[in-house]
């Protein structure tokens, strides 16, 4: 056992800051060693969350909630300067009094916001499985996220499914949907880049949601001959609140939508009145620091943890990543992602020795 508390300096961290509106910083704070029943972390990569961290780029999260009071990083971080971020992987360090030290030189995940190195406990990292590389283990709470909507939409044999939105989410989700016997599988988003990765990942088509000549097809792919038209099952996971009423629109009697997304202080009119009032739909919220009751008997975190990392072991899904940049660029990175979302798929910061 490796006790270092007493260690003046570990290291030179460097960290993103969102100081502003479209405004980012590095800056570097000195760590001192861990100490008792904590651990030094490395970063080898940290995977930058587009929708999420575009809210935080744009100041676009409500005033009066955390960024996310499920992680303990992010507890009541609402003004700037703030950090924000939650997909960080690593290999520990430097390990204080009271911890094993076979945590030495582990690769592990933690919801930390990006940067270089980071103190943390046992108890808030997870050990990465030794098959599985830092540039997918970067995407596990994506990955989980959308293992959960698949949980609660509960696709059935032969339903018609349609996914708004084709980010990462949408991609992963679209991706574990093509493996049920559906009758189809229909992606949409604006991006070409996105909707041909769509293809590749496993959909029947896709769909630009601003074409009028696209939507009317895939509402005849959603209407054949017969008394069940529309879809069966319609996911939200575009981040555009009105994507909504498309949901709707693409929807039939008793046909069941699960909203993904989040929207931060963004809102937009939902035309509830209508066939919508009349098709006694069932619409859903979908977050997945949670389990849905009815699966609580018999599944918890760790258990979805596991079936997480067999889907990244088989869908591989560093292949979605199209730019790796180290933290000093951030400010452009962040800036494309604002002004130039159609040319990124998945942005990593990569953070060389």
């Amino acid at each position: 056992m490796t006790d270092i508390a007493t260690t003046a300096t570990a290291a030179r961290a460097q960290q993103l800051w969102f100081t502003g509106v479209g405004q980012v910083a590095v800056r570097e704070q000195l760590l001192a060693g861990p100490a008792a029943g904590e651990l030094l972390v490395e970063v080898e990569c940290s995977a930058i969350s587009a929708g999420t961290e575009m809210l935080v780029y744009r100041g676009q999260i409500p005033n009066d909630m955390a960024l996310d009071a499920n992680i303990a990083a992010l507890h009541g971080q609402q003004q700037y300067p703030l950090q924000y971020g939650y997909a960080s992987v690593g290999q520990v360090k430097l390990v204080g009094a009271d911890v094993d030290a076979s945590w030495l030189g582990k690769r592990v995940f933690a919801f930390q916001p990006h940067a270089s190195h980071f103190i943390a406990t046992p108890a808030t990292v997870i050990p990465v499985p030794a098959d599985i590389t830092a540039e997918n283990a970067v995407f596990l709470p994506n990955m989980e996220t959308a293992v959960n909507l698949v949980q609660d939409g509960n696709p059935a044999l032969g339903e018609r499914v349609v996914v708004l939105g084709q980010g990462i989410v949408g991609l992963l989700l679209a991706n574990l949907l093509a493996q049920f016997p559906l009758a189809q599988l229909h992606g949409v988003d604006a991006l070409p880049l996105r909707r041909a990765r769509a293809l590749q990942f496993g959909v029947n088509n896709v769909f630009d949601p601003f074409s009028v000549d696209d939507i009317n097809a895939l509402g005849q792919q959603l209407n054949p001959a017969g008394n069940y038209s529309g879809a069966d099952l319609i996911y939200e996971v575009s981040g555009a609140p009105a994507a909504l009423n498309l949901a709707i629109d693409l929807s039939g009697f008793a046909s069941r939508i699960v909203i993904g997304s989040w929207y931060g202080n963004k809102s937009s009119s939902i035309a509830l009145g209508g066939n919508a009032h009349r098709n006694r739909l069932k619409i859903t919220t979908s977050q997945v620091s949670s389990l849905a009751p009815e699966l609580s008997g018999r599944w918890d975190k760790n258990r979805r943890f596991e079936l997480t990392w067999q889907m990244l072991r088989r869908v591989q899904p560093h292949q979605l990543i199209t730019h790796r940049a180290p933290l000093a660029q951030a400010s452009s990175l962040y800036a494309g992602l604002d002004q130039q979302p159609e040319n990124i798929l998945q942005a990593v910061f990569v953070y060389p020795e």
